[in-house]
């Protein structure tokens, strides 16, 4: 059961990952419009989001390969 949840936290990072870069992708896209309040507002927006999916990712990865470890070099329980 251990090593089921270390692989949807390596999972879940990899997607908060992907989901960070097309978050980038969206804000430089967005770098196309004309200057207003609201692309400024996106890119505030946007920025916060990066850094809280980066920072979401890298604690999943941790933890999930650091599990992933714990459950390799554990003996099996035989009940």
């Amino acid at each position: 059961m251990n090593k089921l949840i270390a692989i949807l936290q390596v999972v879940a990072a990899v997607v908060l990952g992907i989901l960070a870069i097309a978050t980038l992708v969206n804000a430089i896209l967005i770098a196309n419009r004309p200057e207003t309040i609201s692309v400024v507002n996106a890119f505030i927006g946007q920025g916060v989001l990066i850094i809280a999916l980066l920072a979401l990712a890298t604690i999943c990865m941790r933890k999930g390969l650091k599990n992933l470890r714990q459950s390799e070099t554990a003996p099996e329980n035989s009940n």
